[in-house]
């Protein structure tokens, strides 16, 4: 019994602190017209990000990623665990050499550094929202 009262309150206190770092920005209310959004460039590739909460390179942060028509990316992984939702266009992914076709709606988690391949289908451009557990990297694969 006092097994399972120690993994109750570790339970909680576990999931108490969660919910304190997922509200982090607790109190703070975002509201962004597309029209609003400020889109700035990655390098020279086309590639575009548009932050919407937190600091991309200091910690978690939400922002939106755009990949243009005709991008192929090299297999690359990123430092932080990340959640992403395809706002516009058609992708395929590639990630533990499975190809995945995505389009608007559709979601996926990237964790443990998971090496990935991504490109941009037909002649629209994708745009993601993603949602970085860290400060947002690209590593190339060697």
């Amino acid at each position: 019994m006092k097994n399972s009262h120690a993994l109750v309150v570790a339970i909680a206190a576990t999931l108490s602190w969660a919910a304190s770092v997922l509200a982090g920005e607790a109190g703070k209310s975002v509201v962004l017209a597309k029209a609003d959004l400020k889109w700035k460039a990655l390098g020279s590739s086309g590639i575009a990000a548009a932050p919407v909460t937190g600091d991309m390179d200091k910690g978690a942060c939400r922002f939106f990623l755009k990949y243009p028509a005709g991008l192929v990316t090299p297999m690359h992984h990123h430092t932080a665990n990340h959640h992403v939702t395809v706002i516009s266009g058609t992708l395929t992914l590639t990630v533990g050499g499975k190809v995945h076709r995505l389009g608007p709606g559709a979601y996926f988690m990237l964790a443990d550094r998971a090496g990935h391949i991504a490109k941009v289908e037909g002649n629209e451009d994708v745009v993601f929202f993603i949602q970085a557990e860290g400060p947002w990297d690209v590593v190339m694969a060697k």
